[in-house]
């Protein structure tokens, strides 16, 4: 069953301002260690932020709570699989949010998808709980 549904789209220039004004002091507010190093990793590091930053949003929003109710933005965290897939990873108030979406019985998986096409960036996340298989 979908538990929760959220989108954003952020603007990569934006963002390439944001950088160039606050460098680390945004980065390290925002962006964990790992999503930093990916992004910097990049020759086009801001569209890595910027879609990073859409997830965090979508994120907050299929949540329910936006980022107005306690949610840090670094307890939403983007990693990518070794096939490229984005896997969105919560932690701290996110986390515990989640726990008290799933219903009983349940486990959670967010799935999440980014794009991005200059000067834009978007994100796509779907909060599913599925059944805890009975070992029996």
């Amino acid at each position: 069953m979908i538990i929760g549904v959220g989108t954003d789209l952020c603007n990569i220039e934006r963002v390439e301002g944001t950088l160039a004004r606050f460098g680390d002091r945004f980065r390290n507010r925002v962006f964990t260690p790992l999503e930093q190093a990916r992004a910097e990793r990049n020759a086009k590091p801001a569209a890595i932020y910027a879609k990073r930053w859409a997830a965090k949003e979508a994120c907050s929003k299929a949540l329910g709570t936006g980022l107005a109710m306690g949610i840090a933005w670094k307890d939403m965290s983007v990693r990518n699989l070794r096939t490229g897939q984005p896997v969105m990873e919560v932690t701290g108030w996110a986390a515990a949010r989640l726990a008290t979406l799933t219903p009983p019985g349940h486990h959670a998986i967010i799935h999440v998808t980014l794009t991005d096409d200059h000067p834009w960036a978007q994100a796509f996340v779907v909060i599913e709980a599925l059944p805890i298989p009975n070992p029996a």
